[in-house]
């Protein structure tokens, strides 16, 4: 990849935005959004691309250098199993659409049962062999 040196003569400047739009054409859903630098920690700031305060992405290098960052969101691993099950995760789906129709109906006060421990928890708390 051939960075803009804005101290270079004008004549490789038009090399280099050559350069820019041969890797657009290749690779054309990517769009150049400018130049950065790393500061004297190794980080940049990508906040011309759009990022904010504590995105998360994943970061891929191939051989050429050239470093892809992809969006990601951390599911907590108590959460996981919505994904991971689809009859968990159709049940929730069917939940919310039920909700969003106001399709529901009063279940009554549960609070009686805020003290008394789940009959799973306690097999859980047991002690192990």
């Amino acid at each position: 990849m051939i960075y803009l040196d804005r101290s270079a003569p004008p004549d490789d400047w038009v090399k280099t935005m050559v350069e820019l739009k041969k890797m657009t054409e290749l690779k054309s859903d990517f769009v150049p959004m400018g130049e950065v630098s790393a500061d004297e920690r190794s980080r940049m700031a990508f906040g011309k691309a759009g990022v904010h305060r504590d995105d998360r992405y994943a970061v891929a290098v191939n051989a050429e250098g050239e470093i892809l960052l992809t969006p990601l969101v951390s599911i907590p691993r108590r959460e996981l199993l919505v994904w991971d099950d689809e009859v968990i995760r159709a049940a929730l789906v069917r939940g919310l659409e039920q909700s969003s129709n106001d399709e529901t109906s009063e279940g009554g006060d549960f609070t009686r049962y805020a003290d008394e421990e789940p009959e799973e928890a306690a097999a859980f708390d047991a002690p192990k062999p």
